[in-house]
């Protein structure tokens, strides 16, 4: 394959999707576009997220199917409505519970966006890290960390419930300061373009920004499958809480397969979509580790 194509993409993936695409977005946003624009430039990131994958693969197997393509794609599918419902309800609970007037609706529109950004980034990595700590969260969480392949729709291969759950602990903060709805929207493909960048399988180099940012790097130690090894890195935008709370874990010399990935202690989980939403409510042994893994 062409050197220079795939130099290319190793260096300009991921700026053409923080930068290019979501300030796509910000400016569509910005100017009170039809919602249908921004779903276009969803469609264009999962379209780019998956060629840039078959062009520079971490790890080529993990571009075949296990099984889990139609899985995915309907998980992808639920969780972005799910994250779009939670943009289309916020006037209504804006009436509901009146915020004080704390947004700095004066800043320039991209920054409002990137305060959200962070705000949200906060509210989701506290209920990422219960969900490794207490069982009951665990069980939900679980679903999302059953997969043993990287690759783009691995973000939105969860649980309904607790995409609900993350989503809510990082909206509701925002929404109590006076989140405008154009900002949510942003924010709203602020968070699918991330979900794609930080599952890829494309072996792509950010530099010393993979300290701070919570991409592919530092993630795939999120997803190790033993006992407080993969408890790390929990963060979804930035890895800043990670430094904070000392979960932070690199290590450029580790090579991941998929016999590394998944659940040790669960290595029959359930695959299919409608046996992963049940899996949750099933009888299990609470008493052993939350996390559900083993060494």
């Amino acid at each position: 394959m062409n050197i220079a194509l795939r130099r290319l993409a190793r260096h300009g993936y991921v700026p053409l999707m923080l930068l290019g695409l979501n300030g796509i977005g910000i400016a569509l946003a910005a100017a009170n576009a039809p919602k249908p624009w921004l779903l276009l430039v969803l469609a264009v990131a999962i379209a780019t997220s998956f060629a840039v994958e078959r062009v520079i693969p971490y790890e080529p197997s993990w571009n075949g199917t296990k099984a889990d393509s139609v899985r995915d794609r309907v998980h992808a599918v639920v969780n972005e409505t799910l994250i779009l419902v939670s943009v289309a309800v916020i006037p209504l609970l804006a009436a509901i519970v009146p915020a004080p007037g704390l947004w700095p609706g004066d800043w320039a529109f991209p920054l409002q966006v990137v305060l959200a950004v962070l705000i949200a980034d906060a509210g989701i990595t506290v209920v990422h890290l219960a969900s490794h700590k207490f069982g009951v969260l665990w069980r939900f969480h679980a679903v999302h960390h059953s997969v043993t392949r990287f690759y783009g729709l691995n973000g939105l291969m969860k649980h309904p419930l607790h995409q609900t759950a993350e989503m809510a602990a990082g909206v509701a903060p925002l929404i109590l300061i006076g989140l405008p709805v154009d900002v949510a929207a942003a924010l709203a493909l602020a968070v699918a373009i991330q979900l794609l960048l930080q599952h890829s399988n494309a072996d792509y180099r950010v530099g010393p920004l993979k300290y701070v940012l919570a991409l592919n790097e530092g993630h795939r130690f999120h997803h190790l499958k033993w006992a407080g090894v993969g408890d790390v890195n929990f963060g979804l935008f930035t890895l800043l809480w990670d430094h904070l709370l000392r979960t932070y874990s690199y290590d450029p010399r580790r090579r991941f397969t998929s016999e590394q990935l998944g659940m040790a202690a669960h290595p029959d989980y359930p695959v299919d979509y409608l046996d992963q939403l049940i899996e949750p409510f099933r009888r299990h042994d609470l008493t052993r580790d939350p996390s559900g893994r083993t060494q």
